[in-house]
């Protein structure tokens, strides 16, 4: 008799628990578990939790160049050389195509010396570069157009024109927190809208990137 209330005792011990309380137990605890697992994955979306260009929506660069070589057609004097000199600008990443190129704005300011006196503009484009700054790879190309405004021009020539870029660089995010390096070279052309005139200029620029 004492052998079947021990076995009858073991038996108990090795049942489930089972009913309302057991039941309450088992989902309050598998509910901790969701709710942490939920703030890990918040805390590595959270833009500050990794330096790694993938995290960051946005991005901001600065750049500052000059142009390297020309081509000038109509535009002041035929014996105008070398007109091209100082080119700076920010560009500002506003989205992002399927996971591949990114779209951005850029905004550039370049000057001009002729020896009828300086031009100075402003152009203003959207520019696609692939591939896009999330897939952490240092080399970009792009291109992109827009409009040109002179604030200041030579005499009898437009002060509207078409621009278009042709780009390619390097660009090295977060080597000092969250800012980082580009170095881009290509082709900054613009065609006067009022007048005959159209430069091709072949520029270098160097800048910083800034992830937020």
């Amino acid at each position: 008799m004492f052998s079947h209330k021990a076995w009858g005792q073991g038996d108990s011990a090795q049942r489930p628990r089972v009913g309302k309380s057991a039941a309450a137990r088992y989902f309050a605890e598998r509910n901790r578990t969701s709710e942490k697992t939920s703030d890990e994955d918040e805390s590595d979306r959270r833009p500050g939790s990794s330096t790694s260009p993938s995290n960051a929506a946005r991005y901001l660069g600065l750049h500052l160049g000059t142009y390297l070589d020309e081509d000038v057609y109509k535009w002041g004097a035929n014996s105008n050389k070398n007109v091209g000199k100082l080119n700076v600008g920010v560009s500002y990443r506003m989205g992002e195509w399927v996971k591949s190129m990114d779209l951005l704005l850029r905004v550039d300011f370049s000057t001009f010396e002729f020896k009828e006196g300086r031009a100075l503009k402003m152009s203003m484009l959207p520019l696609v570069s692939f591939p896009d700054a999330k897939s952490g790879f240092p080399l970009y190309f792009g291109g992109g157009a827009g409009v040109g405004v002179f604030f200041k021009q030579v005499r009898d020539e437009s002060s509207l024109s078409f621009d278009y870029q042709v780009v390619t660089g390097l660009r090295l995010f977060n080597l000092i927190g969250m800012t980082g390096l580009t170095l881009e070279a290509g082709l900054k052309n613009h065609v006067l809208l009022l007048s005959d005139g159209q430069y091709n200029g072949v520029f270098v620029a160097l800048g910083s990137v800034f992830n937020f």
